[in-house]
């Protein structure tokens, strides 16, 4: 079991009227290229994408993350993360595989750790934070669509997990949970030194333990803020996937295939067509 105590999120049931999402405020403030100034130990997992899976293949998920988990075995293990958020059920399950590890969780802050990658953050018997990171917590939020009897039941499935939510975050700091309600209600960043001072975390990194990279990945970016746009739309991630698919493969329904995408192994081709599309999808 983990080194210190924590409670265990249950989310085990979803419904067709809601799905959760990326915040645009935290993918606005995502820096893809921070990250851990030493990466790809064995018994490191990085984690600087959105969480759940995503259309390019490479969001963060359970599925991904139990398996190094189990590559490293009953060894201490250190996550670097940096992830404006995502799917929630996909957190919580991230959560508590690492809150069940066998031997001791270190979590290092790089950039920001938002939304369902907050909830992520508090498995750590160690929470570190980068300069410049922060933590951003909030209520569950998702993109919902129907009639008013949909919308009064997602606000009502939604209760629950704001409530565990506001018990480990206050479990984890210590403060008095109506304290944590009010700033999830606020939608608050948590820099690193008040990260600290509340509990949030357990110690800074050293400035040249990140490293800071503007070109990398900023694909990630773009793309995930399309796939944001369509899911405001109302689109399924399964309608996601097959638009994406047919706009970057040319055959709907095909399988994900890097090399189709326009400029593939150039990010600044990419990042140029998936710009444009998010363009077209703002007009």
């Amino acid at each position: 079991m983990s080194l210190i105590k924590l409670p265990e999120i249950r989310a085990d049931a979803r419904i067709a009227t809601a799905q959760f999402d990326l915040r645009q405020d935290a993918l606005d403030t995502w820096e893809p290229g921070v990250r851990a100034a030493a990466d790809g130990d064995a018994k490191t997992i990085s984690m600087y994408a959105p969480i759940g899976q995503t259309w390019d293949g490479e969001g963060v998920t359970a599925r991904r993350i139990g398996a190094a988990l189990r590559a490293i075995g009953d060894h201490d293990v250190t996550v670097n993360l940096n992830s404006p958020g995502g799917d929630f059920f996909e957190g919580v399950a991230i959560y508590n595989l690492l809150r069940m590890h066998s031997a001791k969780v270190t979590v290092n802050v790089m950039g920001i750790a938002a939304s369902a990658a907050s909830v992520i953050a508090m498995a750590g018997d160690e929470i570190n934070m980068g300069e410049g990171s922060h933590l951003m917590i909030h209520n569950a939020w998702v993109v919902a669509a129907g009639n008013r009897h949909d919308m009064a039941e997602a606000a009502a499935y939604l209760e629950p997990f704001d409530n565990a939510m506001r018990d480990l975050y206050a479990e984890r700091t210590g403060l008095d949970a109506k304290v944590i309600a009010k700033m999830m209600d606020d939608e608050t960043f948590i820099g690193a030194s008040d990260a600290v001072e509340k509990g949030f975390a357990t110690g800074k990194l050293d400035r040249d333990a990140i490293k800071k990279d503007a070109k990398a990945a900023q694909h990630m970016k773009v793309l995930a803020t399309v796939e944001s746009s369509l899911a405001k739309s109302g689109l399924s991630r399964a309608a996601r996937r097959e638009t994406l698919n047919a706009l970057f493969n040319g055959k709907p329904g095909a399988a994900v295939n890097p090399d189709a995408m326009p400029g593939a192994g150039n990010d600044t081709e990419v990042e140029a067509s998936l710009q444009n599309l998010l363009n077209t999808l703002k007009g």
